[in-house]
């Protein structure tokens, strides 16, 4: 069963981009984010358009657009907040993490 998490949050930007992207694509305003091993950094975020929650989802949602977490992931990245950046350095999604101890220059990979 999913839960919704006042421990996780989508910025307004994220969600405007995530229903951009999604009606472009056809698919429900869905946002998966996950941890995996690897980068630079020890973990790594990973991004992708979800077609349905999961079992064990804990989700954020604004403006009618979710934020999907697994149960894995949640523990590493409880009280984040995911946001949508555009400037020079590109466009991207990025996470403010307060469990990450330190990251990497490019923003993607952390460790704890």
């Amino acid at each position: 069963m999913a839960t919704l998490a006042p421990d996780i949050t989508l910025t307004p930007a994220a969600a405007a981009r995530v229903a951009w992207i999604a009606a472009r694509q056809n698919k429900p305003a869905m946002l998966r984010l996950s941890v995996e091993g690897g980068g630079c950094s020890g973990f790594q975020y990973k991004f992708g358009l979800a077609d349905a929650e999961e079992p064990g989802d804990t989700i954020a949602e604004l403006d009618g657009v979710k934020l999907l977490v697994d149960d894995i992931s949640f523990d590493l990245v409880r009280g984040c907040a995911v946001d949508f950046v555009d400037n020079l350095g590109g466009a991207h999604f990025t996470v403010e993490n307060p469990n990450a101890a330190s990251g990497c220059g490019c923003g993607t990979s952390f460790s704890v």
